[in-house]
């Protein structure tokens, strides 16, 4: 475009690094519509300000690209804000550009117009941004046009304005080139890069701000370009990956065409990958062909093992697909994590006494705890959660203010004000279980900023964090 250029950013600064797939993505798109791309990482970054005012120093930029990843980081016994970050650094740019600032990511996209006020930013794309950001870049390169362009967001007299979002065809969609970001860098401090084969979720998960942010419809890659993906990353010296979808077996059929092309273009012996996925349609011949392609782990959100509270968290597994997928797991030699979600609505001692009780039961590598619920705007939980709880004292911590965008924590009152010491308890220093409160931080599985872990990755180890943590935990047991 006449040599005009966009400045892409990414301002997460946590540690251990993870991989901003999305710019990879992003930067591709924009590429194909000839528009020049500089990408400025601080993710590694010395020196913030430094850095900053260096991509400055050259043209003005036509936009300045934002990515959010994070709200917050979800997890209750931190409650660490990451936007208040990236708003200091977003200040930071301000004083640097007067070029158009956009904001975007999967985090964003869950609260756009709060995220947009809290930074003092006139502009952003919520949901998928190849399409649309190359369209808003050529519109600001024209002066005119951008009002109708799917997924924005942008303040004008009568303040902020929000068009719906439009999705990509992915089954069509190149999105394998991945030039931009240094992924090898990525691979050797965050011990794995991240790829996708999906977006979207079509799941019922009542707390769940994936659907919000992605879509309700889930979309496939097609198989051959994922594949073709992992190859041009396996050539560059990368070989761990994880997968960035919500369930990688959602919908199985297509998880097993993925699966199979890995192994056609003889690169399944090459790398190791893991996944999230759902423990309903989890089957032994996708089992099979996963450790064909080479997964070595699987991350399932069982959230609980009670079938009241699954029901209450909106879950369509029950505690037998639990049993069954353990069975499968372990009999296919995966190292597999259950992740619990302990502390939603109607949650007793009883009811997180019967969950640990079969994690115990089916003995998975890794049993991850995370205590309380984060209620996000535009989930059930968002919706309907402070409508049917009385608020006074009602077991929710945090502030509802801003579209809840700040941390905000739902915590059953039937579980006692000394919840924190009956779940240590209930797990009695099992090595099996991943929980730490808010005075353990360095022990939660929460992986911000965790020492332990980061140390794990610069002497070598690579994996999935839950996967590394535990082999370093064995490893220290002889």
């Amino acid at each position: 475009m006449s040599g005009q250029k966009v400045l892409l950013i990414n301002p997460n600064r946590m540690k251990p690094v993870v991989t901003p797939v999305a710019i990879d993505y992003l930067a591709d798109s924009l590429e194909t519509h000839r528009i020049d791309v500089d990408f400025l990482d601080l993710s590694f970054s010395e020196n913030v300000e430094a850095d900053i005012e260096r991509a400055f120093s050259g043209p003005p930029f036509i936009a300045v690209g934002v990515t959010i990843r994070n709200l917050d980081d979800s997890y209750f016994a931190s409650q660490d804000f990451c936007l208040r970050k990236s708003k200091e650094i977003i200040d930071l740019i301000k004083l640097h550009t007067n070029s158009p600032l956009v904001l975007g990511g999967i985090g964003f996209s869950i609260a756009p117009i709060h995220a947009l006020k809290y930074c003092g930013v006139d502009c952003g794309i919520w949901g998928e941004g190849e399409h649309a950001f190359p369209l808003l870049v050529k519109a600001f390169a024209k002066g005119r046009g951008y009002e109708k362009i799917p997924g924005l967001l942008w303040k004008d007299n009568q303040g902020y304005r929000k068009n719906p979002a439009s999705y990509l065809n992915l089954r069509k969609a190149i999105l394998s080139r991945r030039g931009t970001v240094n992924n090898l860098r990525y691979f050797q401090e965050g011990g794995m890069v991240g790829f996708e084969t999906k977006r979207g979720c079509n799941q019922t998960c009542h707390y769940c701000a994936d659907p919000v942010a992605k879509g309700t419809r889930v979309r496939v890659r097609s198989p051959e370009d994922v594949a073709f993906e992992l190859k041009g990353l396996v050539e560059k010296g990368i070989s761990c990956f994880h997968t960035c979808d919500s369930e990688f077996n959602v919908p199985q059929d297509h998880a097993l065409e993925v699966c199979k092309e890995i192994v056609r273009k003889k690169i399944g012996d090459k790398i190791t990958w893991y996944a999230y996925a759902s423990p309903f349609g989890f089957s032994k011949e996708l089992a099979y062909w996963m450790k064909k392609a080479g997964c070595r782990g699987i991350d399932f959100g069982v959230d609980s093992g009670n079938e009241l509270m699954l029901k209450n968290l909106g879950r369509n597994h029950t505690s037998e697909d639990i049993r069954e997928v353990a069975k499968i797991c372990h009999n296919h030699g995966f190292a597999f994590m259950f992740d619990l979600l302990l502390g939603g609505p109607g949650e007793t001692r009883e009811t997180a006494q019967e969950t640990i009780n079969l994690m115990k039961e089916v003995n998975p590598s890794r049993v991850g705890i995370s205590l309380g619920i984060r209620i996000y705007a535009g989930t059930y939980f968002g919706k309907t959660l402070k409508k049917t709880v009385r608020v006074s004292g009602s077991g929710f911590f945090g502030t509802m203010s801003d579209g809840m965008l700040r941390p905000l924590f739902y915590l059953s009152p039937e579980l006692g004000e000394d919840f924190q010491e009956f779940v240590r308890g209930l797990v009695a220093g099992d090595v099996h279980f991943l929980f730490g409160g808010t005075e353990q931080i360095d022990k939660n599985y929460n992986y911000n900023d965790n020492t332990k872990l980061i140390q794990a990755i610069a002497k070598g180890y690579r994996g999935a964090f839950w996967d590394i943590l535990r082999r370093v935990e064995e490893e220290e047991q002889g």
